[in-house]
């Protein structure tokens, strides 16, 4: 199958991109500058000039491919709005080039779109004004296109894929931790946040593109819930500082903003049951756990 791929280059990316290419299949990847075009091809894959704003660009790469995968994501969260329709308009795009062909498009949410509180499933319904709804509009405009002949389903990937180089939210943990001389959670730490390394997800994602039925609603999430706590315990272990309990005003000031104050207070634990009856999905790599003790997180 020869691939476009939107968002190959970044944190998640190169991994799906070397997942493809190892079983066999052609990557054409969307690339915004000289370094991202270079880290394609690094990978195998052929770059194709363009951005998420330049709809022809994006029409022109899935016109030419046997499925789309769609993982790239941006814009200024300070314009929540117009974030929304730069993605749902770039799904939007992408969508109607494969409409009526059976091809497969599957495109990137979180699994922070579900209801907190409660462990979520793939069949549950989403929460619009929760942390991520801003998500939502992106999952529609892609499942609305199985009834136009597009085998589209959805990757809700957990808030933690970790990894070596991970600058994400776990990144930002540790960092933190480095700069204030605590590793700090909110309340009681109880909540719980799913998890996915790296290489799990890339096998999940090429999965969905060989083989999710339309209208498909997966989870990327290998491990349900873990506890912000023994993540924050487990940092301060490594750093050699103590872990400390915050209440959610103190977080708002710890944090590096009031927005991951409330972000790393969430309690969002998911299933992902479903996903691995459908698709044969078997999660191998280490927890976050065990990547937080054993892997770059904690070296100097």
């Amino acid at each position: 199958m020869h691939v476009f791929v939107t968002g190959g280059s970044g944190l998640t990316g190169p991994a799906v991109v070397a997942e493809l290419i190892a079983a066999g299949h052609s990557v054409t990847g969307l690339a915004r500058s000289d370094a991202a075009a270079a880290r394609l091809e690094s990978l195998g894959a052929v770059p194709h000039r363009g951005s998420l704003d330049d709809l022809d660009s994006l029409r022109r790469g899935a016109e030419a491919a046997d499925g789309v995968l769609h993982m790239a994501f941006g814009g200024d969260f300070a314009d929540p709005d117009g974030m929304i329709r730069r993605d749902r308009t770039a799904i939007e795009t992408l969508g109607r080039a494969l409409g009526g062909s059976g091809r497969p498009f599957v495109s990137t949410s979180g699994t922070l779109v579900m209801p907190a509180g409660r462990v979520g499933t793939e069949q549950d319904e989403p929460d619009p004004s929760g942390i991520a709804g801003f998500r939502l509009p992106g999952e529609r405009a892609c499942l609305g296109f199985a009834a136009e002949g597009v085998r589209s389903s959805v990757v809700r990937l957990a808030p933690t894929v970790h990894g070596p180089g991970d600058y994400g939210f776990i990144g930002m943990l540790v960092d933190t931790a480095r700069k204030t001389g605590v590793s700090a959670y909110v309340g009681d730490g109880g909540n719980r946040w799913p998890a996915v390394h790296r290489l799990d997800a890339a096998v999940l994602f090429r999965l969905a593109l060989e083989k999710a039925p339309a209208g498909s609603v997966l989870h990327g999430a290998a491990e349900t819930g873990v506890t912000l706590r023994s993540v924050a315990e487990t940092i301060a272990r490594g750093l050699g500082l103590p872990a400390v309990s915050l209440s959610p005003d103190e977080a708002a000031a710890h944090f590096p903003s009031p927005f991951m104050a409330v972000v790393y207070g969430c309690d969002a634990p998911v299933s992902a049951s479903s996903t691995r009856e459908l698709l044969g999905w078997t999660p191998v790599h280490p927890t976050l756990l065990d990547d937080l003790e054993h892997g770059d997180y904690l070296k100097d």
